[in-house]
């Protein structure tokens, strides 16, 4: 496998910055919809309404998203044998903080 375009840039004997994963579920904004989306969902349910459906994606999207146990990435260095466990994105731009800033 040939090294990527940063590892190409890298120079070497250089230590690479320790890596710190993302835990979406220790955000307040995360642990608010965590707690209250599925009273809110209920609720309008009770009442004969629901969110569109373009709007629950983003809720149920936003809940998984950065979650290893919605899938991960096992990352492997083959110098140092330093593995890395990566969780999927979403890939969404709605209200996600962390994607609003790119």
């Amino acid at each position: 496998m040939s090294p990527t375009p940063a590892a190409r840039l890298a120079t070497p004997g250089l230590v690479a910055c320790h890596y710190q994963r993302h835990r979406p579920e220790q955000t307040l904004l995360y642990q608010i919809i965590e707690e209250h989306y599925p009273a809110f969902t209920s609720h309008l349910a009770e009442q004969g309404a629901s969110l569109p459906g373009y709007v629950q994606r983003e809720f149920d999207d936003y809940l998984k998203c950065g979650r290893l146990e919605h899938g991960f990435l096992r990352l492997r260095c083959d110098s140092c044998h330093a593995e890395h466990l990566v969780a999927f994105s979403c890939k969404r731009r709605g209200f996600f903080p962390s994607f609003g800033a790119r």
